[in-house]
C-alpha cells in the first residue's frame, strides 16, 4: 500500500508539474530551465570543492573534475532541448554571436537566469553543504605569469565552446552531448584547475565569490571566459548560420 501510495502521489506532482510548464510561454520556460540548470551545475562545480576541503583534500582533482561533469552532463539531458543548456553567460555570448539568439528580451532572460540560478545554488551549498574554501570560489595560481593564467582560461572557455557547437552542429544536444560537453569541462578542470581555477563559466565564479565575499580573482573569469568563448563563436558563426539556414529549408 505504502509503494501504490508513493507512486500516486509521485504521479500527480508530475502531472501538476506538466500542467504549470504547459501554461508557460517559450521564453518562460527557458528561464526556469536556465535557472534550474545552472543550479545543477553550480551546485555540482562548487560543491565538490567544499565537500573536499571538508575532507582535508582527500578526494582531490580528480572528484572536483567528476563533479561538475555529471552536472553538466544532467543539465543538457534535462534541457538541452527546451533552451540549449547554457548554464554558462560566456556561452550564451556565443551562442548569441553564432545566431542562435536574436532577440533582445531572450539575451537577458538568460543572462537573469543564469545568474540566479547560480546565486541561489551557492547559497545551498552555503547552508547544506559548507562553507569552506570560500563556497568553491575559483581563485588561479598566483605564482605562473599573469599571462600565462589568463591564456589559460581563455583557451578553456574556447575549448568548451568549440565542443559545444560542435555538438550542436553535428548531432544537436541528444545523443552524447550531454556527456561530451561534461566531459570537457571535466577534462579543462583537470588539467587546467592547477593553474587559471578552469572556471570557462562567469556566473559559476560571481556567485560564490559575491557569497563568500572573495572577490579578489573575479575579474579574471569575467574577462578571459568571455574572450575565449567568443574567439570561437566568430570563428564558427559562418558554419553554424549555413546550417541553420539549411534546417530552417528542411522545415519548409
Amino acid at each position: 500500500m505504502g509503494i501504490l501510495r508513493n507512486e500516486f502521489q509521485l504521479k500527480t506532482i508530475q502531472q501538476t508539474l506538466l500542467k504549470v510548464v504547459s501554461r508557460l510561454s517559450s521564453d518562460q520556460r527557458k528561464f526556469v530551465a536556465e535557472v534550474i540548470g545552472t543550479f545543477i551545475v553550480v551546485v555540482f562545480a562548487t560543491g565538490s570543492v567544499v565537500i573536499d576541503a571538508k575532507i582535508h583534500g582527500v578526494l582531490g582533482v580528480p572528484f572536483i573534475a567528476f563533479a561538475p561533469f555529471v552536472g553538466v552532463a544532467i543539465g543538457v539531458y534535462l534541457f538541452g532541448k527546451v533552451s540549449m543548456a547554457h548554464f554558462n553567460p560566456a556561452v550564451t555570448v556565443g551562442y548569441i554571436i553564432t545566431g542562435h539568439i536574436n532577440r533582445r528580451n531572450q539575451i537577458w532572460c538568460y543572462f537573469t537566469a543564469e545568474i540566479i540560478g547560480a546565486l541561489l545554488a551557492s547559497l545551498f551549498v552555503k547552508y547544506f553543504i559548507g562553507s569552506e574554501a570560500h563556497l568553491g570560489a575559483n581563485s588561479f595560481n598566483h605564482s605562473y605569469p599573469i599571462l600565462i593564467v589568463f591564456g589559460i582560461e581563455v583557451l578553456a572557455s574556447a575549448l568548451l565552446m568549440a565542443v559545444i557547437l560542435a555538438v550542436v552542429y553535428t548531432k544537436g544536444l541528444k545523443g552524447f552531448s550531454g556527456i561530451a560537453i561534461g566531459g570537457i569541462v571535466g577534462l579543462n578542470i583537470f588539467f587546467f584547475s592547477f593553474i587559471s581555477g578552469a572556471s570557462m563559466n562567469p556566473a559559476r565564479s560571481l556567485s560564490p565569490a559575491l557569497v563568500s565575499g572573495g572577490l579578489a580573482d573575479l575579474w579574471l573569469y569575467w574577462s578571459a571566459t568571455f574572450i575565449g568563448t567568443t574567439i570561437v563563436a566568430i570563428a564558427l558563426r559562418k558554419k553554424m548560420i549555413e546550417k541553420m539556414k539549411e534546417e530552417d529549408k528542411i522545415k519548409l
